[in-house]
């Protein structure tokens, strides 16, 4: 889904939206506020890049984030919440991962991205490895993030 495609989806149900991001920077963001009158739907964006803005912006327990990395279902399912929490929109999507060039690992690769949904229905994560460059993947991110998004808008719910 695009972006013009979810804000009118947002606007038809009267929902609003925050993302959190961490390896996307605000892509998420951006792709959003990119669109005429996203103002009615998309509230806040929250750029936690680094683990002590995870905690400290978004309430991410530290034990969380050392016991599973910031790279986790854990983490991007705690991201998604505390960005719902501390915004007070219908529903929030956060991304985390590793885009490279560096830092994957082999539990871990290069491509690696968990995504957050919360909503008030309850909250999960999913995981995709991407394949690319870094911008490759992060744009590959921000496309999977806006068609989770809008999961929370399906009139049927969403699993938890």
């Amino acid at each position: 889904m695009n972006a013009t495609a979810l804000i009118d989806l947002y606007k038809a149900r009267g929902m609003t939206l925050a993302t959190a991001e961490s390896c996307t920077g605000g892509l998420v963001a951006a792709a959003l506020t990119a669109v005429p009158g996203s103002s009615a739907v998309f509230t806040n964006g929250l750029v936690t890049y680094a683990n002590e803005a995870k905690a400290k912006l978004l309430g991410v327990p530290q034990a969380t984030l050392a016991e599973h990395g910031a790279v986790s279902a854990q983490v991007a399912k705690a991201m998604a919440e505390g960005a719902r929490r501390c915004t007070g929109t219908d529903a929030a999507i956060s991304v985390t991962g590793i885009a490279g060039p560096g830092g994957g690992s082999p539990e871990k690769p290069i491509g690696t991205v968990w995504f957050g949904l919360a909503t008030a229905k309850g909250s999960f994560a999913e995981h995709q490895l991407f394949t690319g460059t870094r911008d490759e993947i992060r744009a590959k991110a921000v496309a999977y993030a806006l068609g989770l998004a809008s999961r929370a808008a399906n009139p049927e719910g969403q699993s938890t």
